[in-house]
């Protein structure tokens, strides 16, 4: 009788351990800026929950904390980041964090309050671009692109003010947080704003931008985690929903084109 009572006893535990671990691995935290990142994970959530994955969306707003609160265990995955962004982060910071799927692409375009068009720029004018190496060669390549400054032909897609070659305006770059750069339209004559801080000032970037990028680049934005956790449960469950079809409508009815799905 004893024994068939510890027995019974020891299922009952063992049951509710494994109960206990299912339902830990079927609860995260996803972390995400403001704006349709955290728009399109609204729309995820719910996919998930079809699933049997709870998502918890913890907002933040700057692209710094996302990836230290994921290293650190306070998230379980974010999304609101390119992969030479994170590529920058992993290198300078020593991150084990890791890409496990494409989500979105956010055109960068440049905007100004002052002109109608790049050739408008007087000699001199003030042009405002992330401070972060990512974003930063991203806007400078964009100012390429549009035939206003020459990068070193090795500067890739990191490339810094030190790297124009080239800048026959005498263009002066401001570097400045991309999450503040909306704020300095008043300040400057053109500004390279990452969409998402765009749509979150209030500009439409098929509209409002006087230059935008091409969106078949490298700036696919990704879903992150850390490196041990890349065979849990959670994670195919996770990018099942951001690719689901609820999903690709959502951006596809919500952005009119300023934010283009990448699956």
């Amino acid at each position: 009788m004893q024994r068939r009572f510890i027995l019974k006893f020891a299922a009952a535990l063992l049951s509710a351990t494994l109960f206990n671990v299912a339902h830990a691995e079927d609860a995260i935290k996803m972390g995400v800026t403001g704006g349709p990142h955290a728009q399109i994970m609204d729309v995820v959530k719910q996919v998930a929950a079809k699933n049997g994955l709870k998502i918890t969306v913890v907002e933040f707003s700057d692209y710094v904390q996302p990836n230290a609160a994921l290293a650190s265990g306070d998230l379980d995955a974010n999304s609101y980041q390119h992969l030479p962004y994170l590529d920058a982060q992993v290198k300078d910071r020593g991150y084990k964090l890791i890409k496990v799927a494409d989500t979105v692409t956010f055109p960068m375009g440049i905007y100004s309050k002052k002109l109608k068009s790049l050739s408008a720029l007087q000699n001199g004018a003030r042009i405002a671009v992330p401070n972060d190496p990512a974003n930063g060669g991203r806007a400078l390549l964009l100012l390429q692109k549009q035939g206003l400054i020459k990068l070193r032909p090795d500067a890739g897609l990191k490339a810094t003010p030190i790297d124009i070659v080239e800048n026959p305006k005498k263009l002066k770059i401001v570097e400045l947080d991309a999450a503040q750069i909306p704020r300095s339209l008043d300040d400057v004559d053109a500004a390279a704003i990452n969409t998402n801080f765009a749509m979150e000032a209030g500009l439409k970037p098929k509209s409002d931008a006087i230059a935008i990028e091409d969106p078949r680049g490298p700036y696919v934005n990704i879903i992150a985690i850390r490196a041990s956790d890349k065979d849990k449960p959670w994670v195919a469950k996770l990018v099942a929903a951001y690719h689901s079809p609820e999903v690709k409508q959502f951006v596809e009815g919500k952005y009119a084109g300023a934010v283009i799905t990448a699956w």
